[in-house]
C-alpha cells in the first residue's frame, strides 16, 4: 500500500526554464506510457482487433495522443531555450493542484529532468489510490 507523503513546498520562486524542462520530462513520460498500451491491446484482443473500425479508431487515438505529447514536449523544450534565465515564477499554487504525489515531486523541483513514473517497476507492481 502506498501512502501519499507530505511534500515539502518548493522554493517560493524558481527559474521558469527549469519548471518548463520538468514539464517536458513529464510529457515524454506520458508519451512513453501511452505507447506501451498499443502492443498490449493487440496482444489481448488478437490480430482481429485490427479489423474492427472502432478498435482502429482507438489505436489511432492512442498514436495521436503519443504524437501530441511528444510534440508539446519538443515545443516547450525549444521555446525554453529562448527564455531568459532570470525569469522566475512561484509554482506553489500550481503544484497544490497536482494530485499524483510522484508527479508533484517531479514537477516541484530538485532534479531538472526527474521522472514521476518509475519506468523500471517490475511487472505486476501497482499502487493503491
Amino acid at each position: 500500500m502506498t501512502f501519499t507523503p507530505i511534500i515539502e513546498p518548493p522554493s517560493p520562486v524558481e527559474a521558469l526554464s527549469d519548471v518548463l524542462m520538468r514539464i517536458v520530462s513529464e510529457l515524454h513520460d506520458v508519451a512513453y506510457l501511452m505507447e506501451r498500451i498499443e502492443p498490449q491491446l493487440i496482444e489481448l484482443g488478437g490480430s482481429e482487433i485490427l479489423n474492427s473500425p472502432d478498435s482502429m479508431k482507438v489505436m489511432q487515438g492512442i498514436d495521436l495522443a503519443v504524437q501530441k505529447s511528444r510534440g508539446l514536449a519538443e515545443f516547450i523544450d525549444t521555446i525554453t531555450g529562448e527564455i531568459p534565465q532570470n525569469w522566475s515564477i512561484d509554482v506553489a499554487t500550481a503544484l497544490s493542484l497536482v494530485k499524483l504525489a510522484e508527479m508533484q515531486k517531479a514537477l516541484g523541483g530538485g532534479t531538472r529532468h526527474g521522472h514521476s513514473q518509475p519506468l523500471s517497476k517490475a511487472a505486476g507492481d501497482f499502487d493503491f489510490f
